[in-house]
């Protein structure tokens, strides 16, 4: 009974401080350089559990043995859960690094020599294989306004048009 309490009390504390799972994205089309350019703001503690598991051994963000393996892994797994087509396109995009900001991680990429968008397909899952609820918000900036979508494990497409 006590050892129950005890992990009822633990398990509420962890839900007042981490009580969802939800990543920002947030995609600007650049008019000038006809150019994506992408933010990506991610939990990194959800990140470290998603990455230990996807490659099958510890991985410890902020104190990494091997910083330069730490960034290959980062690279791989952004690029594969990420997938944006402009207008029909699969647009090619370019993993540009990190920073970490307090309790999340924000992640750059971009893409080059892309059309004015008239429709925007986003694929992001990002965190779906081990957090069912993961939320993957997602802001398009063509003008000042962005345009947004809510991806989900499951669904985690959407399109926009404009």
């Amino acid at each position: 009974m006590f050892t129950n309490f005890i992990l009822s009390s633990f398990l509420l504390i962890q839900s007042l401080f981490h009580p969802f799972y939800i990543s920002l994205t947030e995609i600007k089309y650049n008019s000038n350089e006809k150019s994506l350019e992408i933010s990506q703001k991610i939990f990194w503690d959800d990140l470290e559990v998603e990455l230990s598991e996807f490659y099958k051994s510890k991985i410890n963000f902020l104190k990494p043995k091997d910083r330069a393996d730490l960034d290959i892994k980062l690279r791989q797994y952004i690029l594969q859960h990420n997938e944006i087509m402009v207008n029909g396109k699969k647009a090619e995009l370019n993993y540009l690094g990190y920073e970490i900001e307090e309790d999340a991680a924000w992640f750059y990429l971009e893409s080059k020599q892309i059309p004015k968008p008239q429709q925007v397909e986003v694929k992001n899952s990002i965190l779906h294989q081990h957090f069912d609820s993961q939320q993957n918000i997602i802001n398009f900036y063509l003008d000042k306004s962005p345009k947004s979508l809510i991806l989900l494990k499951g669904k985690d497409r959407g399109k926009l048009t404009f």
